[in-house]
């Protein structure tokens, strides 16, 4: 065979690897987002159309395919909400960059939901998903004081209250655990973040 038609069915495999690959990450998140919080490889494997060895031979393990998961994600959450980043106006007086922060973690939260709690279930087995947790977290409160610098001033009780109160073990509370809509939801949070200040 001729090095180019060598080289055109090596493309053609990289490519279809490719997008075996990207197929099982979009099956995982389909499948998380359903309710099934801890897919197994098998499962995954039998709702992609694929052999379970197709999983393991892309990912190596578990762990490998929750760190592409995390990767995926992002990126999907970039694309479905693209203007995130352009809510943030640090010169907008602070109740209505209040709103426009937890108009944009509410976005986060709702999409997200069953992902993070997946992710909760196997924190136990997974350090991959430890790791990736704990540096949303990091990133998250970051943003906070970006968005609201005004809290640098206050004491440590203030900030852990105002970083609690965005959280998205708040919002799940309020929604799944307490029953409240979305929109009274909203208002709950955003009266609590307001008080932090008041106070």
């Amino acid at each position: 065979m001729p090095k180019s038609e060598q080289a055109v069915e090596k493309d053609g495999r990289i490519a279809r690897g490719e997008r075996m690959k990207l197929g099982i990450l979009k099956t995982t998140m389909t499948m998380v987002k359903e309710g099934n919080l801890i897919p197994s490889a098998q499962q995954i494997a039998a709702r992609a159309g694929v052999a379970i060895r197709s999983v393991f031979r892309h990912f190596d393990d578990m762990e490998n395919l929750h760190v592409a998961f995390d990767q995926m994600l992002q990126e999907a959450i970039e694309k479905e909400y693209p203007r995130g980043s352009q809510l943030f106006e640090p010169e907008a007086p602070l109740s209505e960059r209040i709103n426009r922060l937890i108009e944009f973690r509410i976005f986060i939260w709702e999409f997200t939901e069953n992902i993070v709690l997946s992710a909760h279930a196997q924190f136990w087995n997974s350090k991959a998903l430890r790791k990736n947790y704990a540096r949303h977290q990091s990133n998250l409160r970051r943003e906070l004081d970006e968005w609201l610098p005004e809290l640098k001033g206050f004491d440590r009780t203030a900030r852990e209250s105002a970083n609690a109160i965005v959280s998205f073990e708040m919002w799940n509370r309020l929604r799944r655990h307490q029953g409240l809509g979305k929109k009274q939801a909203a208002k709950v949070v955003t009266s609590m973040l307001n008080s932090v200040f008041d106070g």
